[in-house]
């Protein structure tokens, strides 16, 4: 997703020259192509997160559109309070864009795990919300945030995510992607869970199980349409994300709640409690009920709560 990133990012850039990139000294192997395209529109800030979003709320005000660019939490908690008084109470074009969100930094421990991101920025006002599943839509959402004026958060992953859409995919700014339509129940993920999402909705296939798959790349704005219709056609909904409570999970079952939708719902994320453990992003994701087993897993429990019509708790 990074190298989608940067190459589209890129392109916009040849095209629009208020275009700006500023990171904090992060990067490297990956931001060189803009540095040396555009070296008037590239800045590295260094280890001074605060700083790199106060000078872009200041290239923002002076006209720009400027992408903020650092790993996991530390374009996000490290300068919440700039991101929510210097960008966000003034509506500038500002987008965040934070590396390997989830447990992708999981050998580096707690510190580096993004797993509160969501849940922080889908709080603030002004803020565009997006989580891409794979290059194509990371590289549509890069477009569509360089086109868009206001604040916006990036999400990307670091695992190599494979293509899983066809390059002529369309993506809306606050709508989900339909992967699949089945009748069972719909499992919605967003950011890098939808390849494990879809292996294990072939396994529910042999289980007798057909799925709708819904892609939710934007958590802010949500697409309230395709979950409403999910509840009403499906026989329950399973979130899927890498990530905590506050997230697309906690969302999703707003929504539900708000309109009343009696329908078996289970949140499969992280726990509240910070991870203590470290390992790979594999092992950790595994660990948490984030793999295709812990996912059918789940799924078979809504399925059995939907033809008992009992409501999970």
């Amino acid at each position: 997703m990074r190298t989608a990133f940067i190459e589209t990012l890129c392109e916009v850039a040849a095209a629009n020259p208020r275009v700006f990139l500023v990171c904090g000294d992060l990067g490297y192997s990956v931001l060189e192509k803009f540095a040396d395209l555009y070296p008037d529109r590239y800045l590295n800030a260094g280890v001074a997160e605060q700083n790199m979003t106060g000078i872009a709320a200041g290239l923002a005000m002076a006209g720009y559109t400027v992408f903020t660019y650092s790993i996991a939490n530390f374009p996000v908690m490290r300068c919440f309070e700039q991101i929510r008084n210097d960008v966000c109470y003034h509506n500038a074009s500002v987008k965040v864009v934070a590396v390997g969100g989830g447990l992708a930094y999981g050998s580096q421990g707690y510190t580096h795990h993004g797993v509160e991101d969501l849940a922080v920025m889908s709080a603030l006002p002004n803020l565009v919300v997006a989580a891409p599943a794979d290059p194509v839509e990371a590289r549509a959402i890069t477009r569509l945030f360089a086109a868009t004026p206001g604040p916006g958060y990036l999400r990307l992953g670091k695992a190599g995510e494979p293509v899983l859409h066809k390059a002529d995919t369309l993506i809306e700014l606050g709508k989900a992607i339909q992967l699949d339509n089945g009748t069972a129940l719909t499992i919605i993920s967003t950011g890098g869970m939808l390849g494990t999402v879809l292996s294990a909705a072939s396994e529910l296939r042999t289980h007798g199980l057909s799925s709708r798959i819904l892609s939710m790349p934007f958590l802010v704005p949500l697409d309230h349409r395709a979950i409403l219709d999910a509840a009403s056609q499906t026989g329950g909904i399973l979130t899927v994300e890498e990530h905590g409570p506050g997230g697309l999970g906690t969302a999703v079952a707003e929504l539900l709640a708000i309109h009343r939708c009696c329908v078996p719902f289970f949140p499969v994320r992280l726990p509240r409690s910070p991870i203590k453990i470290s390992g790979s992003q594999e092992e950790l994701r595994g660990m948490h009920g984030l793999s295709v087993a812990g996912i059918v897993s789940s799924a078979l429990e809504i399925a059995r709560q939907s033809h008992s019509g009992a409501a999970l708790g």
